[in-house]
């Protein structure tokens, strides 16, 4: 089975290295820092997930476990609450140049698991590594850009096998689209140069248009991601004024604050960014338009879920 992914990878470890003007980042021992907490909140109507019809993808059997039980696989790039909690958001500060050391303890990993890639979002440090793993039974090709208001820019493109202990031939399309052991491929290692003044990259799967994954290049260690209620804290932040940046991929407009972090104090931000309107991609869920790919009844009937239904 064959799945060109565009971010999905086995064992897939990519460093990232930036050609920006240098920029040293001073780290040590901060004693007298504050604390920020705060929350980030989506305004107005949740933009609609993108929608992939699963008859002209590859892999529709394995991959279409988890689907809409109408032949579309579904990637929601917005992960929002029901108060509107906006979670797995990047967010940040800037103009710290001296500070806290960097968390050194562990590498950001990325998965593709069940046709996704997990976490949708990344944070990365500049001149870090930063680990994918394929873990489903599909072969995939990493294509990865870099990306920012000055265009894209391909950074690499590499086909990588999945797990030589994962079954190459299923017998039928139920035994395919029930097995779900997940086991981690040949390790790969690609070199991410990120050109100057580019923070962003991208990976996508080639062969799964569904499966990508965002990362943001950071350039001190005063960052974090929104949890499950929207919220965030950043600790040992010097005492001084900073802006305080939110950042998802697909949200266009500056959504920034200036706070100011006092001594040994906890400084409390609320965020509250408006949702996106019009469309924000070509490949926007459709309403079934199964006309337009000529789905007959019976081609729905052997891409219904056997996992897990998405919701749109």
């Amino acid at each position: 089975m064959t799945c060109r992914r565009w971010l999905s990878a086995t064992l897939f470890s990519v460093t990232l290295v930036s050609t920006m003007s240098v920029w040293a980042y001073e780290e040590t021992t901060v004693l007298e820092g504050g604390t920020l907490t705060g929350s980030v909140k989506l305004t107005g109507q949740v933009p609609k997930p993108k929608g992939y019809n699963l008859t002209t993808l590859p892999d529709p059997f394995y991959c279409g476990r988890i689907s809409d039980g109408q032949g579309w696989r579904i990637l929601q790039p917005f992960n929002v609450g029901p108060a509107g909690e906006f979670r797995e958001v990047v967010v940040y500060l800037e103009g710290i140049d001296r500070g806290k050391p960097f968390d050194e303890r562990g590498v950001p990993q990325i998965e593709a698991r069940d046709c996704l890639f997990l976490p949708f979002t990344t944070i990365v440090r500049d001149h870090q590594p930063v680990t994918v793993v394929n873990m489903d039974p599909v072969m995939h090709d990493i294509q990865a850009y870099e990306t920012s208001h000055l265009g894209a820019r391909v950074l690499f493109n590499v086909p990588l096998p999945m797990n030589p202990q994962h079954p190459r031939n299923f017998k039928d399309r139920s035994e395919a689209a029930l097995y779900h052991k997940h086991m981690a491929g040949a390790p790969m290692k690609e070199l991410v140069t990120l050109s100057k003044d580019r923070q962003v990259f991208v990976m996508q799967c080639g062969f799964h248009a569904y499966m990508e994954s965002w990362g943001m290049a950071v350039m001190n260690p005063y960052f974090t991601k929104t949890d499950e209620q929207g919220r965030f804290t950043i600790t040992d932040v010097p005492p001084g004024t900073y802006k305080l940046v939110v950042w998802h991929p697909y949200i266009r407009t500056v959504n920034e604050q200036t706070v100011t972090i006092a001594t040994k104090r906890t400084t409390e931000a609320i965020l509250a960014v408006p949702a996106p309107t019009g469309r924000l991609y070509a490949n926007e869920v459709l309403e079934h338009d199964y006309v337009r790919y000529g789905v007959t009844a019976e081609q729905k009937k052997e891409i219904e879920p056997m996992i897990h239904k998405q919701e749109h």
